[in-house]
């Protein structure tokens, strides 16, 4: 039985993480808390904690559960180049799996977009479209980003001076080493998320589209159970998922 705090336990995700625990024989909430709650005070009852509350909150989380050595997953986005890093500080210390999403398809997404990047080369032209709820604070996702920062990988670019928010005005010509990013905001949508690889005379296109958080919630859960006992470091679901 492996014992799990759920940081963010009045949020979306946090619902979604309670309905799919109760279901689950192998976890035991141990701790149901949310902003401004004490983490500290119910910790040490747990084997790992899942954060999903807010990206200015994942550092202090981190710091817990280093002091108390327990495992990490983190589900929350947005963190600034300065927050990865002190995050990341504690990966010597205890085991992280850090995700931008933890649905299996999304996953799946991953490998195929850098194995279609790879396959197709540089004739095709690279687009990303994302669509999500209108109370999504954050643009663009988390998952767009790990899409956008594979597409780099595989090109040998920098998201720095390659990437294009969407285009306005007179842009001029399309370049080839650029990368394009869509985000959409509007209703209720889960999370739909497009890569475009645009060439003279064809079109691949690979798309994952969430109905329900329940992917992301049992994703993560699946996370919690895997990464307890790991040695210290950062994981991705690609480790849980031995897609790696």
């Amino acid at each position: 039985m492996t014992n799990i705090i759920i940081n963010g336990s009045k949020g979306r995700m946090g619902q979604a993480l309670l309905s799919c625990a109760a279901r689950n024989r192998g976890l035991s909430v141990v701790g149901e808390l949310d902003l401004g709650d004490n983490l500290s005070s119910v910790i040490a009852k747990s084997d790992a904690v899942i954060d999903f509350t807010f990206h200015s909150a994942t550092k202090d989380v981190a710091e817990l559960c280093a002091k108390h050595n327990k495992a990490l997953v983190i589900g929350t986005t947005g963190h600034s180049e300065a927050d990865k890093s002190q995050i990341s500080s504690f990966k010597s210390q205890i085991p992280m799996v850090w995700a931008s999403n933890y649905s299996t398809g999304v996953n799946t997404l991953f490998w195929l977009t850098r194995k279609a990047a790879e396959i197709l080369g540089t004739d095709f032209d690279l687009e990303v479209v994302e669509m999500h709820h209108r109370l999504k604070k954050d643009a663009p996702s988390g998952t767009a980003t790990t899409l956008l920062e594979i597409l780099a990988d595989v090109r040998k670019v920098q998201l720095d001076t390659e990437l294009r928010h969407g285009r306005k005005g007179i842009t001029g010509e399309r370049t080839a080493s650029e990368i394009g990013i869509h985000a959409l905001r509007g209703g209720d949508v889960v999370g739909d998320h497009t890569v475009i690889f645009a060439a003279n005379g064809e079109r691949v296109e690979l798309t994952h589209k969430a109905s329900s958080r329940e992917t992301f919630a049992n994703g993560a859960l699946r996370a919690a159970e895997w990464v307890v006992g790991r040695p210290p470091g950062i994981y991705s679901m690609q480790d849980v998922l031995g897609l790696k």
